[in-house]
């Protein structure tokens, strides 16, 4: 009688962490981060709530983990450099407002910023994990056109980039107003005017 294959351990291990990720991003989208808890997302998942416990301390670390496994796809992929560093930006933030107008996407980002507001630690993993990597992507592409010429060879690309993603992110947090594309194009070339060569 042939043996039967034991059992992948690691495939088991990666379909419970994916439910895990995929429980803990639909709740806290329906109930919020105030009622979110580890028994609730072990119960979506499927899973027992020490199969969390054993891999994450808090459930603060899964949303962590499982919002960033979603915007570590986009920022491993980088902006797009066309040669028109206008046009590039104005594409990659308008996908950027409509992604952030879907409930999916920003309820957990919503629940950690708010999150991180009253916890240090979890401010500093959020910025590390989530908003550092996003903002490295504009600092690469704008120091790619400043080598370019595209830029004035004296502005700082890290503010430059600041300049971009902060009032889009202080619109969007704060509700100020809608992130339209007429919004963000509007940004982009004001931003632009100011890092541009001078005449």
């Amino acid at each position: 009688m042939a043996n039967k294959p034991a059992p992948d351990a690691s495939r088991r291990s990666e379909r419970s962490r994916r439910a895990i990720f995929d429980a803990a991003l639909a709740l806290v989208g329906e109930v919020g981060y105030d009622k979110l808890t580890i028994e609730g997302i072990a119960a979506r998942a499927g899973v027992g709530k020490q199969t969390i416990y054993r891999w994450w301390p808090s459930k603060a670390a899964v949303l962590l983990d499982a919002f960033g496994s979603v915007v570590e796809e986009y920022d491993q992929e980088g902006l797009p450099d066309t040669g028109d560093l206008a046009a590039d930006l104005k594409t990659v933030l308008r996908a950027t407002a409509d992604e952030f107008d879907d409930a999916a996407w920003q309820a957990p980002y919503r629940a950690l910023a708010a999150a991180g507001a009253n916890d240090e630690e979890l401010s500093r993993t959020f910025v590390g994990r989530l908003m550092e990597p996003g903002t490295r992507v504009y600092v690469d592409r704008l120091r790619a056109a400043q080598e370019a010429g595209e830029l004035d060879p004296d502005i700082d690309v890290r503010i430059g980039a600041e300049m971009l993603l902060s009032p889009f992110s202080q619109r969007w947090l704060m509700r100020t107003g809608e992130l339209s594309h007429a919004f963000v194009d509007t940004l982009v070339d004001q931003v632009l005017r100011g890092l541009r060569p001078r005449a």
